[in-house]
């Protein structure tokens, strides 16, 4: 660790004498490849390169500068300035946040992703607990509902996911886990292979992800209706990089985020355009639950997980009632 500290501050150091005066770069951890899930960091660069007259840029690396489940590691000892990270990848690192992916919460756009992930970002208790890793929340990366593609026959009822492999994480995991399925927590960049492989039957992306990590292809079904819940993906950056920005430079960047978020729903737009039309294409069998078995599966995941999240988060010393109904007031005011 010694070693690499040496060698990141080094670096840092000879990029900092090749900048001009005034000028800041921060390097940012992301992975995959450049996609509507990455497309506002993307369009936050172009902002500030703009807004700025060049003198505060983003270096976006896909996977060069850490793994994915380590980004919020990387954050914490400023390996990096900026990541993106899904809080189902280590929730004891992050449990606050925890609450966004709770199964069943009745979101239905994105636009109203934004707004609960926005709530609970501010409240003083979950900044506190991103603060254990110099991480400062600037930004959610909100992501539709997900549903499964599968391989093999199609698993059209409750009953036929007794004992189905499903890669899922957080609270969508436990929400399978509760009607007999076997959650694995493999990251989105493993997805393809743990399919291909047989690891797991099933795989629970939102259509985006299905795309860009080409579970699709794979695909012999797609489920139209569950719509167990999503994950919670923020843009995080170092704290103290942040407050060493200049004031112009942290105001272009406050000031960037409402366009950002703008240009993101419109990269997902473009998505859910295509999406029935790939389907279509490679044959995939649409498979629609009934409202029964969707009634079934509410009853069983929503309020017991709920319960036990609030008790087990409120065990930590987490605020969790208070961060639960914050969440559901900010949802209730979006669909108002």
């Amino acid at each position: 660790m010694k070693t690499f500290l040496t060698g990141a501050a080094a670096a840092a150091l000879c990029l900092g004498a090749a900048l001009p005066a005034g000028a800041e770069e921060w390097n940012v951890s992301l992975w995959g490849k450049a996609r509507a899930f990455t497309s506002h960091v993307e369009k936050l660069a172009e902002v500030l390169d703009e807004t700025t007259d060049g003198e505060f840029t983003l270096n976006i690396s896909y996977g060069g500068l850490s793994k994915n489940t380590e980004n919020l590691d990387g954050i914490s000892i400023g390996a990096f300035e900026m990541a993106q990270f899904c809080a189902g990848y280590h929730r004891d690192k992050n449990p606050s946040i925890t609450v966004l992916e709770l199964p069943f919460l009745g979101v239905n756009t994105l636009e109203e992703e934004i707004a609960v992930s926005m709530a609970v970002y501010n409240h003083p208790a979950v900044q506190d607990d991103l603060g254990r890793w110099n991480a400062k929340l600037l930004m959610p990366s909100p992501l539709p509902q997900y549903n499964l593609v599968g391989t093999g026959e199609p698993r059209t009822t409750l009953e036929d996911f007794d004992g189905m492999r499903v890669r899922a994480t957080g609270g969508i995991g436990e929400a399978f886990r509760t009607v007999g399925a076997v959650p694995t927590s493999v990251t989105s960049s493993e997805a393809y292979a743990a399919l291909d492989s047989g690891t797991v039957d099933t795989v629970a992306f939102a259509p985006h992800a299905h795309l860009s990590f080409r579970t699709i292809d794979m695909a012999d079904w797609w489920t139209t209706n569950l719509n167990p819940g999503t994950v919670n993906c923020p843009v995080v950056v170092n704290t103290d990089a942040y407050e060493m920005l200049s004031d112009e430079h942290r105001e272009a960047l406050d000031a960037a985020i409402p366009v950002v978020m703008d240009h993101y729903l419109e990269a997902y737009g473009k998505i859910y355009e295509q999406w029935d039309q790939v389907l279509e294409e490679r044959g995939v069998e649409k498979v629609t639950f009934s409202e029964e078995d969707l009634a079934a599966f509410r009853a069983k995941a929503a309020d017991p997980i709920r319960e036990k999240w609030i008790a087990d988060m409120s065990a930590q010393g987490l605020p969790a009632q208070e961060l639960y109904d914050v969440m559901m007031d900010a949802l209730a005011k979006a669909q108002m």
